[in-house]
């Protein structure tokens, strides 16, 4: 008995590239006390410190603003949700895709630094900014020696 496996190269590279992706973010996960991503794809992360915030900028092109969830439980912030693949029309006959689609989440180990109540974020052009402002007790004071 003969069994024939259609062969689909894209679909290999695809899982390739997934398996890689990973990889780096369990590596770069390490580095900012990440947790590990539970979903099926991860969307990327800038992190910008500045002397009394921390900003993130997250990557999440054609998603509507009510698709994205963001929590905060425990010192840990959660951004969640879902791009969907839509075909625009049913004669649409797609030659390769490389974007991630599906469930994605990110969580981040907030530190004891951050104010949590102050915590916001915007949505703008795909791009998901969320600003975590330091407590005012922990920004440096700078104090200026006086001559005599």
């Amino acid at each position: 008995m003969v069994y024939h496996v259609k062969w689909e190269p894209f679909r290999d590279l695809m899982a390739m590239q997934d398996r890689m992706t990973r990889l780096f973010d369990e590596t770069l996960s390490r580095m900012f006390k990440e947790e590990v991503p539970r979903g099926v794809w991860s969307p990327p992360v800038d992190i910008v410190e500045r002397e009394k915030e921390v900003i993130l900028k997250i990557d999440l092109p054609e998603m509507k603003q009510s698709e994205i969830e963001i929590q905060v439980e425990e010192n840990t912030l959660i951004i969640q949700g879902e791009r969907r693949f839509i075909k625009e029309t049913p004669e649409e006959n797609y030659i390769q895709i490389e974007r991630p689609y599906g469930n994605f989440r990110r969580t981040f180990a907030l530190p004891r630094a951050i104010d949590q109540e102050e915590i916001k974020a915007s949505y703008k052009d795909g791009v998901l900014q969320i600003i975590l402002p330091r407590r005012r007790e922990i920004i440096p004071k700078q104090i200026s020696v006086e001559t005599s």
